[in-house]
Formats: C-alpha cells, sequence, structure tokens
C-alpha cells in the first residue's frame, strides 16, 4: 500500500516519463500530486443551445454530429479537422488545430458535448479547439473542472488524471491532522471530503466546504509551527552586548537619522543587549534608510569586539553597499572588506584569512561570504539586504559561520504588519514608516495605451536633457501556454531600437539571463552606457540609478500595487524630478480604483494594505522565498475570520498540549512543514 511520501513514479498510471514532467512543478511525492491544488475553476455543469451561444463567451453546447470530419493538411506542421454538429436551433462549425486522431473519434450520428469559446453571429457560429467528450462521459464537461497552474510537457488532462490516481492510491491512508473536537467547533468536513471536492468537486457547496476545510488546516498547522519556532528562540542564551556611547557614530553621518530610523536602531540595539539572538525584521520604503540601521548595527557589534557580515543577492547592490558604507565605517576605526564571485583568488584568500583572523571587521558580499573556506574569527551579526531574493538556506548557511549570531533582515517590500506577523512570523518587526526630508516625490500618471505616441515624446525629450529611462512589460499568459517573458521583452526592445527611438541607446534584460549577462546589462545602465532599458519585473529589486527619471509601466493591471510601488521605486533616487507612467487599456472599475491609489499615494505601507484588500497576499506570497512553508490554498488577505479562527484553535491547544501528544499527526506534519526553518535557527 502506498504511503504520502510514495515516490509518484511507482503510481498506477504515472510511470518515469510523466514523473519527470511533474517534477519540474516540484511534485516529487504522492503527497505533492494530490497538495497541487487548483488556481480556479470553470462551471461546466450547463449546456446551452447552438442557438443561444454569445461570441466570446465560454459555454457547453451539446451537438450531433451531422456529416464526417474532413482534415486538411495546410502546411507542415498544421492540419485542421473540420467537423459540423447540429442541435435542434443551429449549427456549429468546429476546427481543430493538429488533432488528426480526431476524425476518428468523432462518429456521425453521436452527440458529444463541446466546450470553448464561441465566435461567429447570429447565422453562423463557430468553436475553434473546444474540449470534447461524449454525451453522458464526465470527465471534462458536466461538472466544475479544476484548472491546474501548468509547466510544459504536463497538460490539464495528464495533471487530472495522474491527481485522480493518487487521490484513489490514499483513500484509506490520509491522516486527519485536526483532533476531532476542532473540527467539530469549527463546522470543518472530513479530510478525505476536502481532498476529493478541492480537486472534483460535486457542486460549489461542496467546492467551499472542502477549500474551508484546508486552508483552516493549513493556518492551524502554520501557527501551531511559529509558536514552536518562537519558543524555541527563546531558549538560546548568548553574551548580552555591553553598552556603547552611539553618539560618535551619529556625529559621523552627513545628515541627521530620522525618528523612524532612530526608533529601529534602539530596537535592535535592545535585542542585542537583551542576552538572547536578535532575529529582527527592518522593513521600510524604498530610499527610507533601511542601510543606516544596519550600518548603526554594525558599529555597535564591532565595537563590542564581534564581527559582522552584509549579504546582498548581486555584485551590483554589493558594491553599491560597499561604496556607501566602507567610507564611513573605516573613518570610525572599522576595517570593511567587499567578497564577491568575481573577487580575485589571490585577494579571496587574503580576506578570508583577515576574517579569520579577526583583522577584518565587517564583510559585505554575495554568497561569496558562506563559501566553503570563508571563516570567521568570531561572527557576532548577520544582516541580509532584500531577504525574499534569498532561500532561507543561504540566511540559515552565513548564520552557521558564529555561534548563534544576531540576525538583521532588510526589506524594501512594504507589507502590512499582520501580513509581516505572518510571512516573518518568527522575527520582531521593526518599521520605518518616515521618508528623509528632501526626497521629491514622484510624479504618477495612469493612462490609456493611445498616448504611446506622447508617452515616447516624454521620454525622448527626458533623454535630450540627459535623463534615462525604465520601460517595464508584464510577462502575458494566456490559456495554459506557459509565459515567454524572454519574447516580450525581446521584441518590445528590437521595435523601440528600429521604430521608435533608432538615434538612442536602447538595452534588455529579463529573467532567463545569465546572472553575470543581467549584472552587466545593469552596470552599463548605470553607467549611462544605455538610455532606456527595457526590462521584466527582474529590476524591481535592483541597483541605484540617480539619473533615471521615468518608469512607464505596460499593461499595469497586470501587475499587484505592491509590485508597481516597488517598480517605481527604481526612479526617484537622484536629484532630478521623476516620473512613473502606467499605461493600461483595461479600464473596469477594479483596474481604475487599484491604479488611481498608485497615482494618490507615495506610502508603501497605505499601498500594501490596500493591494491585501484588493488581491489578497499573492504579490507577498507568490514567488518570495521567505523561508516559512508556503501557504498554498488559504488566502491571508480573504480568510482573515478563518486566520482569527485557527490562531485560536492552535494557542488553546498549545496551552493544554505543547508536544501535541494527544494528536501525533498534527505534530509530525508540523515537524515536516518547518524542518527547513527550524535548522536553520539551530
Amino acid at each position: 500500500m502506498a504511503d504520502l511520501s510514495t515516490d509518484v513514479r511507482y503510481i498506477k498510471g504515472i510511470g518515469e516519463q510523466r514523473a519527470k514532467a511533474l517534477s519540474k512543478l516540484g511534485i516529487t511525492t504522492l503527497r505533492d500530486l494530490i497538495s497541487w491544488f487548483p488556481r480556479r475553476y470553470e462551471d461546466r455543469t450547463q449546456a446551452r443551445r447552438i442557438a443561444d451561444l454569445v461570441p466570446g463567451e465560454a459555454a457547453c453546447v451539446a451537438a450531433m454530429i451531422a456529416s464526417p470530419p474532413t482534415v486538411s493538411h495546410i502546411r507542415r506542421g498544421l492540419d485542421l479537422v473540420k467537423v459540423r454538429a447540429v442541435d435542434d436551433s443551429g449549427v456549429l462549425d468546429v476546427t481543430f488545430f493538429n488533432q488528426t486522431w480526431l476524425k476518428n473519434q468523432l462518429v456521425q450520428g453521436g452527440t458529444y458535448i463541446f466546450y470553448g469559446k464561441a465566435e461567429g453571429n447570429l447565422l453562423r457560429k463557430t468553436m475553434v479547439s473546444p474540449v470534447v467528450e461524449r454525451e453522458g462521459r464526465r470527465e471534462f464537461t458536466g461538472r466544475i473542472v479544476p484548472i491546474y497552474p501548468l509547466t510544459a510537457g504536463v497538460s490539464q488532462l495528464i495533471l487530472s488524471r495522474s491527481i485522480r490516481q493518487g487521490l484513489d492510491d490514499c483513500a484509506d491512508i490520509l491522516p486527519d491532522v485536526l483532533p476531532d473536537e476542532v473540527r467539530q467547533a469549527h463546522h470543518l468536513c472530513r479530510v478525505e471530503y476536502a481532498y476529493e471536492n478541492i480537486h472534483f468537486p460535486e457542486s460549489p457547496e461542496a467546492l467551499d466546504l472542502a477549500r474551508r476545510r484546508l486552508a483552516f488546516e493549513e493556518l492551524f498547522l502554520f501557527i501551531i509551527g511559529l509558536k514552536r519556532l518562537r519558543s524555541r528562540r527563546e531558549v538560546v542564551r548568548v553574551a548580552p552586548c555591553g553598552a556603547v556611547d552611539m553618539e560618535a557614530f551619529y556625529k559621523a553621518l552627513p545628515f541627521t537619522l530620522t525618528a523612524a530610523q532612530r526608533r529601529c536602531v534602539e530596537e535592535a540595539l535592545s535585542d542585542m543587549r537583551s542576552g538572547t539572538p536578535m532575529n529582527r525584521l527592518c522593513q521600510g520604503d524604498v530610499g527610507s534608510g533601511k542601510t543606516m540601521v544596519a550600518a548603526a548595527c554594525v558599529y555597535f557589534c564591532v565595537k563590542n569586539g564581534r564581527q559582522a557580515a552584509l549579504m546582498a543577492p548581486t555584485e551590483i547592490l554589493v558594491q553599491q553597499h560597499y561604496a556607501g558604507l566602507a567610507p564611513l565605517l573605516e573613518t570610525l576605526g572599522i576595517r570593511c572588506a567587499l567578497l564577491t564571485g568575481s573577487t580575485p583568488l589571490k585577494m579571496k584568500r587574503s580576506i578570508s584569512a583577515q576574517l579569520a583572523e579577526g583583522e577584518i571587521d565587517f564583510a559585505i558580499g554575495t554568497h561569496a561570504l558562506i563559501s566553503e573556506g570563508v571563516a570567521y574569527r568570531d561572527l557576532g551579526l548577520v544582516v541580509t539586504d532584500e531577504q525574499h531574493r534569498f532561500g532561507v538556506a543561504q540566511r540559515a548557511d552565513l548564520a552557521a559561520k558564529g555561534a548563534h549570531p544576531h540576525i538583521l533582515v532588510m526589506s524594501a517590500t512594504p507589507i502590512p504588519r499582520t501580513l509581516a506577523l505572518i510571512l516573518y512570523g518568527d522575527l520582531d518587526v521593526s518599521v520605518i514608516d518616515q521618508l528623509p526630508p528632501g526626497r521629491q516625490p514622484i510624479e504618477t500618471y495612469a493612462v490609456p495605451g493611445s498616448y504611446h505616441q506622447r508617452v515616447y515624446s516624454f521620454i525622448r525629450k527626458l533623454a535630450a536633457e540627459g535623463r534615462q529611462a525604465y520601460i517595464v512589460c508584464p510577462m502575458v499568459e494566456e490559456n495554459d501556454e506557459l509565459p515567454d517573458e524572454r519574447k516580450a521583452v525581446t521584441a518590445y526592445a528590437k521595435k523601440l531600437q528600429s521604430e521608435i527611438f533608432p538615434d538612442l541607446r536602447v538595452a534588455f534584460v529579463h529573467g532567463k539571463m545569465k546572472p553575470k549577462e543581467k549584472e552587466s546589462v545593469m552596470a552599463a545602465f548605470a553607467a549611462h552606457e544605455t538610455d532606456i532599458l527595457v526590462s521584466t519585473t527582474v529590476i524591481e529589486v535592483g541597483v541605484d540609478v540617480p539619473n533615471a527619471a521615468v518608469m512607464v509601466i505596460e499593461n499595469a493591471e497586470r501587475f499587484g500595487l505592491s509590485q508597481l510601488h516597488q517598480l517605481r521605486g527604481r526612479v526617484g533616487r537622484g536629484k532630478h524630478q521623476s516620473y512613473c507612467i502606467l499605461i493600461s487599456d483595461n479600464q473596469n472599475e477594479e483596474t481604475r480604483q487599484r491604479l488611481k491609489v498608485m497615482t494618490k499615494t507615495a506610502d508603501g505601507f497605505k499601498i500594501a494594505e490596500e493591494d491585501l484588500r484588493l488581491r489578497g497576499p499573492g504579490d507577498f506570497f507568490g514567488q518570495r522565498q521567505h523561508g516559512l512553508p508556503g501557504l498554498k490554498i488559504a488566502d491571508i488577505g480573504c480568510d482573515t475570520q478563518l486566520l482569527k479562527e485557527a490562531q485560536q484553535a492552535a494557542e488553546a491547544l498549545l496551552e493544554r498540549d505543547p508536544e501535541l501528544t494527544t494528536c501525533p499527526a498534527a505534530a509530525e506534519r508540523v515537524t515536516e512543514l518547518f524542518t527547513q526553518r527550524a535548522n536553520a535557527l539551530n
């Protein structure tokens, strides 16, 4: 009999090849398979008559094949199967691309269900490549059909059939991690019913029950795990840092820290004096001065006789930090070093030896800081910048270079405090909610696509004044096709260079490039060797280019508000007035409302709260590697009441049974989910 850790290869009907394709989605075990939840559902329960089909709308239609299907060979790689279907209200002409096997499947006189987008007019209705199956089959029609996230080589059909097989294999072995009294008190369905109806819902009501149960379970386990992490953290004791006169540091600064920065510094120093390791998140808007908070902590740590390290995700960011921090700290007697992948081997060995001997106080670097040959005499403080770009393992590896060092995580993604407590539940949170005085607000405009020529003229005008521009394209995802960011960005950059700005220097950057290529393009833009940079959101976290004064975002409705705010933060970093232009032809009420928020406020926290209200936490939980188990089905933005219920239930259980001896299934699952995270804190 299978158990939930069984490799998907050994599940009936899957085999080696399909398992290989599923592994691209991160599906390697039976548990992974049944926990691959749909991203949306299509209601295919109601069939319309042909006459009632509305052009542009997807619908089911039951119709009889009126004549034998025909096959036309158009050219190499393109065959068309055409068939005419009828019901008592009209005629439907259906075309299939490259599905020649349907010629023998679709039988004249047989009744089939077609599901697809109708086109045509009142007299003649058509469908192109609809889903089709024999009437009464009910695999893809006649029910609520789940639509899953896909990857190359895995279709909806393959995934749906694999999940069906997986559920059949584990129907009798699904452990219920919720104690009976919790399940009954919160009116939750049984686990078998939940998994069956999240994938193959009997009705909309059954789907709601299933989703509520699985979301509650996820939040319940998550909260138990966080509480255990916190209690685990609190028992680690370290030698408290001694008092340091910080005035010398403050006087060395060429500006005065804001009250918010001073407050964050005090919160961090209080942690470092407490006798337990600091685990603090310092979050603040772009330009709010998080780096100076980190610099104060470095100064405090080094004056206590210990070493500090700051790790950032790219060489450009690291060099930027080094250029900003080393001159300041070296005047205060702190010996600094820069360590990256491109540091020459001889110099790297020298820096490593000096770190091991304690001759360098503060190392700033990339992943090179955690490479095998690098050791520290006494690493007392670890700072990570743009934490969501790192996996938790890298933060853990750097922390492992010392004996329970203090950890400060810097993030420029403003996150509402309620969500930050979930995302970073094992960290204390400091918020810099003030910008330094004198920063010019970025003028933000939301315009339709008809403004393109005016936008291009504006870019040309600024370029003539010596400014630079970013143009961001979203990745386009249609139906179940995978987005091709490379194609979108390169095609647009080529068009701009050849047709719009032949006299300016246009470059492009996208996520499929190798890290060295990306860094090279960004460095060239920072050095003003290019005028316009066309990009996907890979520039969302990046290098300071004070000369960049305009950010144009195409199809702005495709981005979350927090992401738009992050992108906008790439400009407005110099002395020039800067602009952000949001282009969108989608003018429905929700889009107008969202983009209006961007034009009205520059406060990242207000924007994040609004984003959470409008969209849920997708922006925060999307691709971020925050190091805690990701939520697969619960939505913090929408499930706030469920979160409260799960929190109360988890706290009540832990109060009466801290070791979870009465519910071993929950204890085991929490351990599985948090193993990586717990190891990071050991």
